[in-house]
């Protein structure tokens, strides 16, 4: 077996990982938006996991969807030996490599920012969707009491929300799950927000998550450069 045929066979291996994988994580996404409830009965309460904060169920989708698109262009580009699909797979990986690039030092350097813009987006829907919409206020009940937080940022969170005008109070979670949880005694518990929390979680493990990072960014590369490889191989050809 040639240099070439070994890199062929490796590059078509490590891409099905990638698509399969892809289409794992999609399933999951599916499942995730569908029945979101029997999703956590089966995992448990990801206590101390960002992604009860955000809508997993489409982040898992894009995810999923991205992989899909760059196993099957890698895959297939090697087992074809096609210059233009190698070349697309080349294109998607550097695109994606460029926007985590820019994505970890937006992280790093405006995290007031990002704070900011989540808060923007985040706290709208607690008002609207929670207490209303039952897959929603049960992720949030089961995040607020797993990490003893309330909303994202604090109590004040719920203020003139569906909730609130409904049922003339704040979650139960909010005041250390004493009831009737009124303003005054929110304000007394000070339990604080989920978000905080979550910064405290991420900068706990940062140097895991870096460690993660880096070797996402290393095979990111090594696949960009092995892509390219065969692509100029098979000028010789």
């Amino acid at each position: 077996m040639g240099f070439f045929t070994f890199i062929k066979v490796m590059m078509i291996l490590f891409n099905l990982a990638i698509f399969l994988g892809g289409g794992t994580l999609l399933g999951v996404g599916i499942w995730v938006k569908v029945d979101g409830e029997s999703f956590l009965s089966v995992f448990g309460a990801l206590s101390s996991s960002v992604l009860q904060v955000v809508n997993v169920s489409y982040l898992l989708i894009v995810i999923g969807a991205i992989l899909l698109v760059i196993g099957f262009l890698g895959c297939y580009g090697a087992q074809k030996e096609s210059k233009c699909l190698l070349m697309m797979f080349f294109s998607v990986v550097l695109i994606i490599f460029i926007a985590e690039v820019a994505a970890a030092v937006v992280a790093l350097v405006f995290t007031g920012l990002a704070e900011t813009l989540l808060t923007g987006f985040v706290t709208p829907l607690l008002k609207e969707k929670y207490g209303q919409d039952l897959q929603f206020t049960h992720i949030w009940n089961v995040t607020m009491t797993e990490v003893h937080c309330c909303g994202l940022n604090n109590y004040t969170d719920f203020n003139n929300s569906h909730w609130l005008e409904k049922h003339g109070s704040y979650p139960m979670q909010c005041c250390d799950m004493l009831e009737p949880c009124n303003s005054t005694l929110a304000a007394k518990k000070e339990v604080p927000g989920c978000f905080p929390q979550i910064l405290d979680e991420i900068r706990t493990n940062a140097g895991v998550a870096g460690g993660v990072a880096a070797g996402i960014a290393a095979l990111e590369i090594a696949a960009m450069a092995v892509s390219m490889y065969l692509y100029c191989r098979l000028d010789e050809k």
